[in-house]
């Protein structure tokens, strides 16, 4: 059986009248946000409210979630999207988020959010328009076009093939002692091997899980040295397979010289030394200033956004990477003030020379607990999909941004700072569970908490937005990396700002001395 859950000839019974000329061009959608709802502050600030129906300030975009329950739905959040997204369907197509828990549709007509049918037997949503004839006819037309397109491509496909080989067969008759096998885009020339020999262990930095940090002397230059042992010999393989990528040198991450082995069958890594050791224990001894705050945030994004990106230069392809650990305990921080990511034991190769996902583990569950997001703590994460990783890494950036800023003299009252925290530290205790976890962050939606009065200081209201925005619920509504560096970049004129406002504490005193001055 149907439930229509919300229909626009309900909101007409009710006397609901929007005069035209206020909705010109304005999108008009079904209003209800249920009490529990923690987002249905920010979403009834996405338009004008009247009864039950919205009228959309910045967007023309109507969204809709839904929670299941005992196979029924029920309306979490209708309402105007936040902000403008693409949304090209006239009706709401549901698209199911967290295992069938939860579904969303989002379209671009008026009071489209409310006419959407549950269908039981089906077990998902369905929508409530069928197809005319001309839809019909016009898409068999697309059908057909598009099969004619690709058959013209075999063939000429076919006929370049073969042109080619023409060639190369003449070529390599003409040049027998060079015909060297390409290398596969994703494969370069592996680093040299080590001498462990050359490698002088001084003190631990650091002991970790799977390896242990050693500061060491390499070609008379200080150096990292980080000791798998014998039994962890698929963590090391897993880590100096994504160092070795090609086009992995980058000032975002920790620079890579090399590995070797040791008689007792342990292996090493060795990398650039960074003089501040973690980020985590940079912010337990330091605090900074805005700009050198925004230096950090900087430096660590633009890191982030490099692993994240796919390139290609000189026929040679640098795949995408999800970090998946990305914590203060990995992430390096310079002499210089900026941040280099570093180990990548956890980390997924997302695109390989077979087209299959790499470095894939048998659960979603990897990383550090108080780091990881919603979806990934509750499950609900394909991990085939290379695009719920990069999400989640965005997710852990935007937790890594509120410990650099809770460390920033400039936004706390007379430059007192208080202590270096973790994530969730405060609200739930230094050692935290899963199932701790997963209610604050996931059920109860909760984050960690952010300063009431930085919303009066300059840049307050975006830093706010910019955390919020990165550890979103939803994981399709989080930025990406670069949306992260485009704001980052629009805070760079806030350090103006800030020294502008200490100066206008004195302007009344500057103003009576001028006038007084004047008089005389």
């Amino acid at each position: 059986s149907n439930l229509n859950t919300v229909s626009p000839f309900f909101l007409l019974s009710e006397g609901i009248f929007i005069s035209s000329q206020s909705v010109l061009q304005k999108r008009r959608c079904v209003f209800q946000a249920t009490t529990q709802n923690n987002n249905s502050v920010k979403y009834t600030a996405a338009g004008n409210v009247n009864g039950s129906v919205q009228v959309c300030e910045n967007t023309l975009c109507c969204v809709g979630y839904f929670r299941v329950t005992n196979g029924q739905p029920e309306v979490d959040v209708l309402a105007c999207d936040i902000a403008e997204k693409a949304c090209p369907d006239a009706t709401c197509k549901p698209q199911t988020r967290f295992n069938g828990r939860l579904v969303k549709c989002v379209c671009n007509t008026d009071l489209c959010n409310g006419n959407i049918l549950w269908i039981p037997e089906q077990q998902h949503l369905q929508l409530t328009y069928s197809n005319s004839a001309d839809e019909i006819i016009k898409a068999a037309g697309i059908i057909l076009i598009g099969t004619l397109i690709i058959l013209c491509f075999m063939v000429v496909s076919a006929k370049s093939r073969s042109l080619f080989t023409e060639q190369k067969e003449n070529l390599q008759s003409c040049f027998p002692d060079y015909n060297v096998p390409a290398l596969c885009s994703c494969q370069q020339p592996k680093a040299s091997e080590i001498d462990i020999a050359d490698i002088e262990l001084q003190q631990i930095l650091d002991r970790g899980h799977f390896a242990t940090v050693w500061q060491g002397k390499y070609q008379q230059s200080t150096v990292a040295v980080k000791v798998f042992p014998s039994d962890r010999k698929h963590r090391f393989s897993a880590e100096k397979e994504v160092y070795e990528l090609p086009l992995m040198k980058h000032a975002g991450i920790v620079h890579f010289l090399g590995t070797g082995g040791k008689p007792d069958g342990s292996c090493i890594i060795v990398l650039q030394f960074a003089e501040y050791g973690s980020l985590h224990s940079y912010l337990c001894k330091h605090a900074s200033n805005w700009r050198l705050s925004l230096k950090l945030c900087q430096s660590l994004s633009e890191g982030l956004s490099y692993l994240h990106s796919d390139l290609r230069r000189d026929d040679v392809h640098k795949p995408s990477v999800a970090h998946r650990d990305l914590s203060s305990s990995n992430v390096l921080v310079r002499a210089d003030g900026t941040c280099a990511l570093c180990d990548f034991g956890c980390s997924t190769i997302l695109r390989s020379c077979s087209g299959q996902i790499t470095n894939m583990e048998g659960h979603a569950q990897m990383g550090t607990l108080r780091y990881m997001s919603p979806e990934i703590l509750e499950g609900f994460v394909n991990l085939n999909s290379s695009l719920c990783l990069l999400q989640g890494d965005v997710y852990s950036l935007g937790l890594l941004l509120w410990e650099i800023w809770m460390r920033c003299s400039d936004l706390f009252e007379g430059g007192i700072v208080p202590p270096h925290v973790l994530p969730y530290e405060s609200e739930l205790g230094p050692s935290l569970t899963l199932e701790d976890l997963i209610q604050f962050v996931f059920h109860m939606q909760k984050r960690p908490t952010i300063p009431k009065y930085w919303e009066w200081l300059p840049q307050g209201s975006a830093l706010h937005e910019l955390m919020t925005d990165c550890w979103d619920c939803d994981p399709d509504a989080r930025l990406t990396v670069l949306c992260v560096l485009d704001r980052l970049a629009s805070l760079q004129s806030c350090y103006s700002i800030l020294n502008v406002k200490h100066l206008l504490c004195f302007l009344p005193v500057w103003l009576n001395v001028f006038m007084l001055n004047c008089v005389l």
